[in-house]
Formats: C-alpha cells, sequence, structure tokens
C-alpha cells in the first residue's frame, strides 16, 4: 500500500487540477495493476483508448502448418510460439485474442508515422479507389508531387528521385549509378554494413550471417568505426586511414564509390565514429568515386536530431538511398542523386513497372506531412533523449548490459555476459526477449552476434511508452 500512495503522489505532481480525472484515472489504474511479487513491482502498460475489432481468422498454430507448407523455409520467426498479430493501431500492435502489445520494433524501422495511421490510410484509399496502377509512361500527379516534397528534404544539389520497391533495390541501383558515372568498378563497404541481399548489395553487405557463396566482386570492406569494440574507439579519423589504405593498396588509385550507414541497423544500431564520414568522403572523391548514404533505417526523422542520419555527421552525399520509413509499411524505396549524376540512366532504357507507383506515391507523400504535421522529428528527439537516459541508468544495474548507444528513436541495447571480455549474451537475449513479450514488449534483435536489442519504434512512441518498456526490461532483467 506505502508504494501505492507514494505512486500517487508522484503522479500529483505530474498534472494540475485541470487534468485531475487523467490523475484519478491513472492512480487507480496503478493501484489494480501492481504485483507485489518478492519485492518487485509487475509493470503495467499505459493506457490507449483503442479496442480491435473481433478476429474471425485462422489460428497461430494453422497460419504455422500452413507457412511451413507453402512458403519459403528460409523464413524465420521470432520466439518459440511464434505470434499471430492481425491488428495495429499507432504504437500499438495485438494478437489473435486482443492482447495489446507495445511495438519497440517499428516491423524492422519500417513503421514510422504509427501503425494504420489515418492519414496515410485515407491517402491509400483514396487513391486506390481512383487509380490502382498505371505506368510511368504516362503522366500522373501523385509521383510527380511527392518526388517534388521528398526533394525539398534533401541538401545541396540532390533533388532527382528515382523510385523504386525496396531498400536493396535502392541500394542496388545506386551502386549501379556510381559505377555508371565514375567509369571505375570498386566499391567501398564498411564491415558489419547491410545494404540488401540481391546480386551487387550482398556484395557490399559485409556480414557473413547475409552472404550466400555466389559470385561478388568489386567491393572492399574497410575496417568499421565501432564505438565500442573497434581497436580505435570514437576516433573516426584512425579508422578512416583503412579506406585510404583500400585506395591505395587494393586498387588502382580510382573507385566507383563507397556505401554506408550513418547508424548500421541490422549490425546493431553502431552509431559511426565522430569524424569518419567526414575524412572518408573526402578521400572517396580524391579517388574520384562517389558517397552514397543508405537511409534506409535512419532516415525520415528517426534520429530526432536531423531527418538523415548522414546529416549528423556534416557531410552531403553524392546520392541517397531509402526505404522502410518512406511509405510507413508500404513496399516502396528511393534513390535520390544529382542532376548531373542522375544523366548516366539515360543512356540506355532503365525501367522499373512498379517504382513510384499511384497508390505508393500517395502514401508516402501522406507519410511526409504527417511526419512535419505532428512534429514527429521532434518527437524523436524528445522520447529517444529520455529513453536512452533511462537505458543508460539501467546499465547501471545491470551488469548484463554492456552498452547502450544509438540516437533518437534508433537505440541499441547490447548484452554481455563478461563487461570486461565483451562477450556477447546470445542465449540470455532470447530468454529476455521472451519474457519482455509476456509482459507486452515487442522489440527487435540485432547485431553480427545476435546480442543486441533493437529499438527502432513508431516515432509516435511517448514518454510512458518509454518508462512501460525501460521497466518491461528491468523487471525481466531482475528476475534472471
Amino acid at each position: 500500500m506505502q508504494r501505492i500512495i507514494q505512486t500517487a503522489v508522484t503522479l500529483s505532481r505530474r498534472y494540475s487540477r485541470s487534468n485531475s480525472r487523467c490523475f484519478l484515472s491513472q492512480v487507480a489504474h496503478t493501484q489494480n495493476s501492481i504485483q507485489d511479487n518478492n519485492d518487485i513491482l509487475t509493470p503495467k502498460m499505459p493506457h490507449f483508448d483503442y479496442t480491435p475489432p473481433p478476429y474471425s481468422g485462422p489460428s497461430s498454430a494453422e497460419i504455422l502448418k500452413k507457412r511451413k507448407e507453402y512458403l519459403s523455409p528460409s523464413l524465420f520467426h521470432f520466439y518459440n510460439n511464434p505470434l499471430n498479430l492481425v491488428d495495429g493501431k499507432m504504437q500499438y500492435l495485438y494478437d489473435e485474442n486482443g492482447r495489446r502489445y507495445l511495438d519497440s520494433f517499428g516491423g524492422i524501422a519500417t513503421v514510422c508515422c504509427g501503425h494504420c495511421h489515418p492519414d496515410v490510410v485515407e491517402a491509400i484509399v483514396n487513391q486506390t479507389k481512383r487509380l490502382q496502377h498505371s505506368t510511368v509512361l504516362y503522366l500522373n500527379n501523385a509521383i510527380a508531387d511527392f518526388a517534388e516534397a521528398l526533394a525539398s528534404k534533401m541538401p545541396g544539389d540532390l533533388k532527382v528521385v528515382y523510385f523504386t520497391n525496396s531498400g536493396t533495390e535502392a541500394n542496388e541501383l545506386a551502386l549501379m549509378i556510381a559505377r555508371l558515372y565514375t567509369g571505375f568498378h570498386d566499391i567501398i563497404s564498411l564491415r558489419n554494413g547491410y545494404h540488401g541481399n540481391a546480386a551487387g548489395t550482398m556484395g557490399a553487405t559485409a556480414q557473413s550471417n547475409y552472404k550466400f557463396n555466389v559470385v561478388q566482386t568489386g567491393v572492399h570492406h574497410a575496417l568499421n568505426p565501432d564505438q565500442y569494440r573497434g581497436v580505435f574507439g570514437s576516433d573516426g579519423v584512425k579508422y578512416a586511414k583503412d579506406v585510404q589504405e583500400i585506395i591505395d593498396y587494393g586498387t588502382s588509385g580510382h573507385v566507383g564509390g563507397f556505401i554506408a550507414e550513418a547508424i548500421q541497423g541490422v549490425g546493431g544500431i553502431m552509431e559511426l565514429a565522430p569524424g569518419y564520414l567526414q575524412a572518408v568522403y573526402d578521400s572517396i572523391r580524391k579517388a574520384g568515386g562517389l558517397c552514397i548514404a543508405d537511409e534506409v533505417q535512419s532516415g525520415f526523422a528517426r534520429t530526432g536530431s536531423h531527418f538523415w542520419g548522414f546529416e549528423a555527421h556534416g557531410v552531403v552525399p553524392d546520392i541517397v538511398t531509402m526505404a522502410k520509413g518512406i511509405g510507413n509499411g508500404i513496399p516502396i524505396g528511393a534513390v535520390v542523386t544529382t542532376p548531373e549524376v542522375a544523366k548516366v540512366l539515360t543512356y540506355r532504357n532503365y525501367f522499373n513497372t512498379f517504382g513510384g507507383n499511384p497508390v505508393c506515391s500517395a502514401g508516402g507523400l501522406a507519410v511526409l506531412r504527417v511526419i512535419e504535421k505532428e512534429k514527429l522529428q521532434q518527437n524523436a528527439f524528445v522520447v529517444g533523449s529520455y529513453l536512452k537516459e533511462r537505458l543508460t541508468a539501467l546499465k547501471e544495474k545491470h551488469e548484463i548490459i554492456g552498452d547502450v548507444r544509438g540516437r533518437g528513436l534508433m537505440l541499441g541495447v547490447e548484452l554481455v555476459t563478461d563487461r570486461q571480455l565483451k562477450t556477447p549474451a546470445k542465449a540470455e537475449i532470447l530468454h529476455i526477449m521472451d519474457q519482455m513479450r509476456e509482459l507486452g514488449v515487442l522489440i527487435g534483435k540485432g547485431g553480427f552476434y545476435g546480442n543486441v536489442f533493437r529499438i527502432t519504434p513508431p516515432l509516435c512512441f511517448t514518454k510512458e511508452d518509454a518508462e512501460f518498456l525501460v521497466d518491461v526490461m528491468d523487471y525481466t532483467m531482475s528476475k534472471m
């Protein structure tokens, strides 16, 4: 009871008399939810005013059976008992039984505005009613309006847009453009980076888990400017020297380009060391190459401090690739470059049947407008900074947390069994994920060793959501 009184006092300080109804509701909510279990309070999910319609479809077991029989065996799923998600609203997801979960993964950094955001849904439905698809061989305002709006978010002379269907396609196209424009084949990417799973992008990807034994030529993988495990700590300039040495010793002295994420997503939310991109871009351009920024995961306001991840490093790329957040879940990607560089695609016919489809374009434009209207970049900064502070404080309490990193609502928590040796906690993270799911939190996992929590929720995430996430993580780790 003493805990309930203390909680009520805390809540009362947060709210004015005008919010008394909300205050009383939260006090009652807290009183009903507290469970004293070995002096550890079970966290309670924040209130959310939405009830999904009843689900009458097939069960999890039926879906899993069909999936095993008819879908590729390469598909894998989280949890021993996979989750059947049937409904979504903003930062929350619902399973077949109507249970609510806090989505802290955002469909792999894809849902930026929130699940089924009404403005985005309306734009998609309205366009679908008018014209679902034609071809870019005819005129349509949807693709032109979206390209104009997207170009307005880019720095410098980056204003020519080519739409694709995914991030892999966008990166494939960017690598080809760089090689065509410069006349040089060699590409430099980073170890631990991920850029896709097609022919060219698999070569640029530098994690063995994502590389098949197929021909992959012309790509050199530079030392990763890893501030946690790297040999030079946070000294980006020292890491950058490896790129210059690759140019000097591994190429003709000329390269087609360099591609990197500002924050490696699949690689475990690794933010590149300060000063690195500036030094590398200088070396690449002196060698005749183009600089490609892969913003598939870090773009569209997710980092909070900037709209694009590369902006935090004070550089302007020659080519920017994007997907995921661009459509809030719609399959769309894009390559943005300068008018001069874009000319190389006119030397032959280059065509994408679905790139810039009217429905996808209408949805993408709605996403940009929602980000602006609802100030989601500012929210990502404020809530993300608060969440990072809370997670950093949690690190002082639990030895299993080796590192907390990232920016905005693109955060990583690396788990280790030994902080000195930085031994990856591979088994432990699976147990914690499963327990967090039981308490109502869905979270991602990544990193080369598979021991990093990837926190990339919808950008409408609130401080209350952040508190709940941290409390659940704390509770789960305390019970180990």
